[in-house]
């Protein structure tokens, strides 16, 4: 083995899942994580999500759901989770979340949220009147633009995928490290979902034959997590959190 490290995304404040993927990645004897952003957003615990990603000092991207926390749209200001996450956050921890970079890369590989354009956008996934699928591979690479680098990283959807182009490059999503169902209803609605409530990440280890990726799905104590968000007024997140599907 040359080369290992994990990769941790969309966290959504719960840091209940985040200390159980953090100490699982601790076990393996990983060195390095990097964290692909939407890191506080949410019902749970974004103080304590934020305070130990900067504790740990892994390099975070700036997520379409981070960026809205400090220079929020006119639609999300005054809403119930927009105040909610402000009221529990320092200036600190706004300044952390503005110094987060869209894009960043490491070596052979290309971090992103959603594409390397656009945080608001799924890089793997299609959104259809009928569903949701994965895209094209050429249509990935479209959004890709130029990005040469043989493994792309990114978030957004909070789905687990390693998809393999016609370049030869890699695209991995780890899915969500605290949130593994969820719905929306842009450009149609749909939804995601992991199917289970576990978190997730990914390990990458560049290997002789090429790159290897693990995906990994953590048990942690979900039920604490998800009372959590059923107090603070979202019982929808709550059973996303609880059940890993978005549909009762």
């Amino acid at each position: 083995m040359r080369y290992a490290f994990a990769v941790i995304a969309d966290v959504h404040g719960n840091t209940w899942a985040l200390q159980a993927v953090l100490a699982d990645i601790a076990r393996r004897g990983i060195q390095q994580t990097v964290n692909l952003g939407d890191s506080v957003y949410g019902s749970l615990d974004p103080r304590g999500t934020a305070d130990r990603l900067m504790q740990e000092g892994i390099p975070s991207l700036c997520g379409n759901q981070d960026r809205i926390v400090y220079a929020p749209p006119a639609a999300v200001m005054g809403s119930a989770d927009h105040d909610f996450v402000t009221r529990e956050l320092t200036e600190a921890h706004l300044d952390w979340l503005r110094g987060q970079p869209p894009t960043s890369t490491f070596g052979e590989v290309f971090c992103c949220h959603g594409t390397p354009a656009s945080d608001e956008t799924y890089l793997l996934e299609e959104v259809t009147p009928y569903g949701v699928r994965l895209r094209d591979p050429r249509a990935i690479l479209e959004l890709l633009d130029g990005v040469t680098q043989p493994v792309v990283v990114c978030g957004h959807s909070h789905v687990p995928h390693a998809v393999r182009l016609p370049s030869g490059q890699l695209v991995v999503n780890p899915g969500s490290v605290g949130i593994p169902a969820y719905d929306h209803d842009e450009p149609y609605p749909h939804v995601m979902e992991a199917g289970s409530p576990h978190a997730r990440y990914a390990v990458l280890r560049q290997e002789p034959g090429g790159w290897q990726v693990e995906h990994v799905a953590v048990p942690y104590p979900w039920g604490e997590a998800a009372a959590v968000a059923r107090r603070n007024g979202r019982e929808d997140r709550a059973r996303w959190i609880a059940t890993g599907r978005a549909i009762p």
